[in-house]
């Protein structure tokens, strides 16, 4: 069976309400004919950023309804993809609202912050729809403590190999026991790669010695299953700083959309009280 996502809710019920906003808002801007031409003052034009006034407090009314358990009229589901939709027709009621008109003050600071968090809000839906399908194929059907703690166990395993080859070896596992990095700082969780991995630099060492045929039999076995334990332990890595990255973007543009949310809702409050004040 289809599983519907929240762009899909009921059928499409609120895409088909923001199509609607959106007609009706070009069809009153294209039909008001005030004697000055089209700007916010006319009628229409206070109708619009009215619209657009309800539909920002409505929106950011979300933020507090989302921590809500109970829902009083529609689905958690029904609120997100209602944010969605009626957010994104910001873009032409505010467009209309003030006839295409920009310049250095008050009034078009509101509507970059607002094109900036419609922005950074599409952003967010790309994340959560990609990123969890891209977590569940990287770590499969273990979670990011599983991939931990076969990390340990890989530590463990090649820590006792490692005590009968030579020095250089031991030092190597040594480093890559305690100084191979997962996650961290922001910074650190959004890469992926780290060229200066101890793992990556002791995988590199042990499949040099690999190709070297002076090591007694039981040697040469015991630097083949270290291989291939830091190999494994390697994937293992990478796989947990994937998933950590993951986690780090679809949690970082929030730190971007919150934030710029109410920027947006400060100056769109100067922009009303500039608008009746010289009004």
């Amino acid at each position: 069976m289809h599983h519907r996502t929240i762009l899909e809710y009921k059928k499409y019920f609120y895409l088909k309400m923001a199509a609607l906003v959106v007609i009706g808002s070009i069809v009153a801007y294209v039909w008001q004919a005030a004697p000055v031409g089209r700007y916010g003052g006319t009628p229409v034009g206070y109708a619009l950023g009215t619209l657009a006034a309800v539909l920002v407090v409505w929106l950011m009314w979300f933020g507090v309804r989302k921590r809500t358990y109970k829902a009083a009229y529609t689905t958690l589901a029904g609120w997100l993809s209602a944010h969605i939709y009626l957010g994104a027709t910001l873009i032409v009621v505010v467009t209309l609202h003030a006839s295409f008109q920009v310049g250095w003050n008050v009034h078009t600071l509101a509507y970059v912050l607002l094109l900036g968090v419609i922005a950074s809000g599409f952003f967010g839906i790309f994340a959560y729809m990609r990123f969890p399908s891209l977590m569940t194929e990287n770590i499969g059907g273990d979670t990011l403590d599983g991939v931990m703690q076969k990390i340990a166990d890989a530590d463990r395993e090649a820590k006792q190999l490692a005590l009968a080859l030579p020095q250089s070896l031991l030092l190597a596992v040594g480093k890559s026991v305690t100084d191979t990095k997962i996650g961290g700082g922001v910074a650190e969780q959004l890469r992926v790669r780290h060229d200066d991995c101890p793992t990556d630099a002791a995988v590199t060492q042990l499949k040099a010695l690999n190709q070297q045929a002076d090591f007694k039999k039981e040697q040469a076995q015991a630097l083949h299953q270290l291989y291939s334990i830091l190999l494994r332990k390697q994937k293992l890595v990478a796989r947990a700083r994937r998933d950590l990255r993951y986690r780090a973007i679809m949690s970082i543009w929030l730190y971007v959309h919150v934030p710029l949310s109410f920027a947006m809702l400060a100056a769109l409050l100067a922009h009303i009280v500039a608008v009746f004040f010289y009004w």
